[in-house]
């Protein structure tokens, strides 16, 4: 279990409990966009997906909203996801990127994705507040390197299932445990997938004229052997 404090637009600070951190892969809508991520993948030595959508279970204590995340070497990169939070204020969304060791990834999916922290921006919206716009909200991340940041993923969330269908496909049910968070899945790339010094995240939703956002620093360590 990890306890996690945000803000909650239009309401103010909160803090909650999560016990339960899921991450949700090949989620894409679109079977041929879901392809090419596979494909990306397939490129740096990533086995294809046993299931579409896989739901991978990690430590809750891997989210974090800090500035920075320490990984090892080189090898890892992030990517922009929107979040779900089943809490007792209702369910909450936010941006968070499930940064990955991608040499890790190319043996053992599940073992990458508890190799690394879990970005998630400090301020959430209340779902019910979007989801009757869902459609029209756009996710985007750049890639920092030397000072420079770069354009990563551009897209529509519709590029990925809804939150009700993850939430059906996961539970079998029409809600999300509280306790719970899951990460959504994500775009193409722009590029080529690999490691930043930076990365930065956005969710805008262009009815109401708002975004959440967040930017981490990437602090290497040593790697001993």
């Amino acid at each position: 279990m990890t306890t996690l404090s945000f803000q909650l637009a239009g309401h103010g600070p909160v803090t909650f409990d999560i016990d339960n951190l899921i991450i949700a892969g090949w989620t894409g809508r679109d079977v041929a966009m879901v392809e090419h991520h596979i494909a990306e993948l397939e490129a740096i030595g990533v086995a294809r997906p046993k299931s579409v959508p896989t739901f991978y279970r990690v430590a809750a204590a891997l989210l974090s909203s800090d500035a920075a995340i320490e990984v090892p070497g080189l090898d890892s990169s992030g990517e922009a996801e929107f979040v779900l939070f089943s809490t007792e204020y209702g369910l909450l969304v936010g941006i968070g990127s499930d940064h990955t060791d991608r040499k890790v990834e190319s043996y053992g999916v599940t073992v990458s994705k508890q190799m690394c922290g879990k970005p998630v921006g400090d301020t959430l919206w209340r779902y019910a507040d979007v989801a009757g716009h869902w459609d029209q909200l756009q996710m985007r991340s750049w890639r920092e390197r030397a000072g420079v940041p770069a354009l990563y993923q551009d897209g529509p969330v519709t590029r990925m299932l809804s939150p009700e269908d993850l939430i059906l496909r996961y539970t079998g049910q029409a809600t999300l445990p509280v306790g719970s968070a899951m990460f959504c899945g994500t775009q193409p790339i722009i590029g080529e997938m690999g490691h930043g010094d930076a990365f930065e995240l956005e969710l805008y939703d262009p009815a109401l004229q708002r975004c959440l956002q967040h930017r981490y620093a990437v602090q290497t360590l040593p790697v001993e052997g």
